[in-house]
């Protein structure tokens, strides 16, 4: 039996949050949303993910503040995640993005782009998990 993955999504955007969602149970993954940082970190308390798409931009706990205290709390969480923007990020955040080496989605999103980056992701981290 196949085990479904399980995606948490961190965006303050309802709607976007919600699409994503849609989008993600559709191709069948769990899917699971938080609106911001400290939302997101009571639930990876309890829980594991498959994958935490992370929006850089919110209030509260910002993405590159979220993920540095994921990583504190749960570093193999902490190497599941994947960023979203809508916008520039600045010269730390991007220092940030280049040392995690994940994938970056631009909003707006393309859902076929959606779609293939987690696909991607999954893919990679089948094949890393069969290695090691």
């Amino acid at each position: 039996m196949v085990r479904v993955k399980s995606v948490l999504v961190v965006d303050d955007d309802p709607m976007f949050a919600k699409l994503l969602e849609d989008i993600l149970t559709s191709d069948g993954y769990r899917a699971t949303s938080a609106a911001n940082g400290v939302e997101a970190l009571a639930l990876l308390a309890n829980e594991a993910f498959d994958l935490v798409m992370i929006d850089i931009r919110m209030p509260e706990l910002d993405g590159p503040s979220f993920y540095r205290e994921l990583e504190r709390r749960n570093p193999d969480q902490a190497r599941r995640v994947m960023f979203m923007t809508g916008g520039a990020v600045g010269a730390e955040t991007a220092e940030l993005l280049s040392t995690v080496r994940t994938p970056v989605l631009r909003k707006p999103l393309d859902v076929k782009e959606i779609r293939a980056t987690v696909q991607r992701f999954f893919l990679a981290a089948d094949s890393f998990r069969r290695r090691g």
